[in-house]
C-alpha cells in the first residue's frame, strides 16, 4: 500500500507518480530483516551424552581432565528435528558450569561413526536410533530363567552387523542351566562368548569392555543391569526378578545410559586401557528389523561364518552367489548350527518380505 505526500497534486495523471511518491510502512514484526545464517558457535564445548531423559540430557564435558563435569542441556531450536541420542559427541553452549538449576544448550550433533537402529516391528520402515557412536554390541542372555531366545540374539546380531558394530554374547545364569547346547547355537559364527553366574568374577568381560564403548542389549529379567551395577558399582542400575507365570522379566530400566568402566590395577598392568564405557538400555522383548535392507541380512552372516569344513570347490562362503549360499550350507559346509542359524535367517526374510535366492533360481 502507498500514499501520497501532501505537497502531493492530486490532479496529476496516474502516469507522473514514481516510486518517490509513496510512503512504506515500517515492519510491524520489527526492524531487522530476517536472516538464515546461524551463530558460529565457535566458543562451544565439545561433550558426550550420557542419557537421554523426557527432553533433557546429561552431557560429560571436558572428558579425562581435570575440569571433567556432567551438565544438564537441552536440545537448540537450530536443531531442528534433528533428535539427541545416548552416545552422541556434541557441541556445547550456555552455562556449563554444571551446577544446580544451570542448563546448557546442545547447538550441534557431530557426524555419528556407528548407529543403532531398531525399528517397532519387521514391517515398521521408521528407525528407532538406539545408540550412536558404539564400537560393540553386547548381548545378553540367560541360560534359563528366562530360556534363552536364539531367534532374538540372530535378530540383535544382524542389527550389529548392519551397524558395523562387533558382538559380544554374555550368557548369564549358568547356574541354572548348561550354556553348552545354546553356545552351539552359534559355533558357526565369528563371535566372542563370555558365560557368567551370580558371584562369579567378572574380569574378562570387564576386560572386554576396556577400550571401547558397548551398548548392551537383552530383554528383561535376563541379568543385564545387575551386570551393569557389578562393572560400575556407582551405577545403581533398578534390577528386577523374572514373573514365574509368564517367564518374562519385568522392565526396570526406562532410559539408556552411559556409564564409565574402570580397569583394576591388575588390567592396568596387564596392558589393558584404564576405562571404557557401557550404555545400558531398557529391557525389551522384541527388535523390529524394519530399517534393514534385507539383502544385508544374509550376507552379514556368512560374512562372519566359520566353516567346519573346507570348502568343496575352494571358493569361501562369503564370495559365493546368493543362489549357491543356501545349498552350502545345507551341504554341511558350517554344520546343523550352521543350517538352523540359515533358516532363522530365512524366516527373518520372510518377515521383511525378501526371500532367499533357491538353488533352483538362474544365476544373476
Amino acid at each position: 500500500m502507498s500514499w501520497l505526500t501532501d505537497d502531493d497534486d492530486d490532479d496529476r495523471p496516474y502516469g507522473e507518480y514514481d516510486e518517490s511518491d509513496a510512503h512504506v510502512r515500517p515492519n510491524p514484526r520489527g526492524s531487522r530483516p530476517r536472516t538464515k545464517q546461524r551463530p558460529a558457535y565457535e566458543d562451544a564445548v565439545p561433550g558426550r551424552v550420557l542419557t537421554v531423559d523426557r527432553g533433557r540430557m546429561q552431557v560429560l564435558l571436558f572428558e579425562g581432565t581435570p575440569e571433567e563435569r556432567d551438565v544438564p542441556a537441552t536440545r537448540a531450536r537450530e536443531l531442528g528435528k534433528a533428535g539427541v541420542v545416548t552416545g552422541d559427541a556434541v557441541d556445547v553452549v550456555g552455562d556449563t558450569s554444571g551446577e544446580a538449576g544451570t542448563l546448557a544448550r546442545i547447538v550441534r550433533i557431530e557426524p555419528r561413526r556407528t548407529v543403532l537402529r531398531r525399528s517397532a516391528d519387521d514391517t515398521d520402515e521408521v528407525e528407532r536410533v538406539v545408540v550412536a557412536n558404539a564400537d560393540q554390541l553386547l548381548i545378553v542372555v540367560a541360560a534359563a530363567d528366562p530360556e534363552p531366545r536364539p531367534a532374538l540374539i540372530d535378530r540383535y546380531l544382524v542389527a550389529a552387523f548392519d551397524a558395523g558394530l562387533d558382538a559380544v554374547l554374555l550368557v548369564t545364569k549358568t547356574d541354572l542351566a548348561d550354556p553348552a547346547p545354546l553356545l552351539a547355537e552359534f559355533a558357526p559364527l565369528d563371535l566372542t562368548a563370555v558365560t557368567t553366574q551370580r558371584g562369579e568374577d567378572l574380569t574378562d568381560l570387564r576386560r572386554l569392555l576396556l577400550g571401547r564403548t558397548t551398548v548392551a542389549v537383552g530383554h528383561s529379567g535376563v541379568g543385564k543391569s545387575t551386570i551393569v551395577n557389578v562393572l560400575v558399582p556407582e551405577a545403581g542400575r533398578a534390577t528386577g526378578v523374572v514373573n514365574a507365570v509368564t517367564g518374562r522379566g519385568r522392565h526396570t530400566s526406562s532410559s539408556s545410559i552411559s556409564l564409565r568402566v574402570r580397569a583394576t590395577p591388575e588390567d592396568v598392568a596387564a596392558g589393558f586401557p584404564a576405562t571404557g564405557w557401557v550404555i545400558d538400555t531398557p529391557g525389551i522383548r522384541s527388535f523390529g528389523l524394519g530399517h534393514v535392507d534385507p539383502a544385508n541380512i544374509l550376507r552379514s552372516f556368512v560374512a562372519r561364518s566359520r566353516p567346519v569344513v573346507d570348502p568343496p570347490d575352494g571358493i569361501l562362503l562369503q564370495d559365493a552367489h546368493d543362489w549357491e549360499i543356501v545349498d552350502r550350507v545345507n551341504g554341511g559346509e558350517l554344520g546343523e548350527a550352521g543350517r538352523r542359524r540359515l533358516e532363522s535367517l530365512q524366516r527373518l526374510l520372510e518377515a521383511r518380505g525378501g526371500r532367499v535366492v533357491g538353488a533352483d533360481d538362474e544365476d544373476p
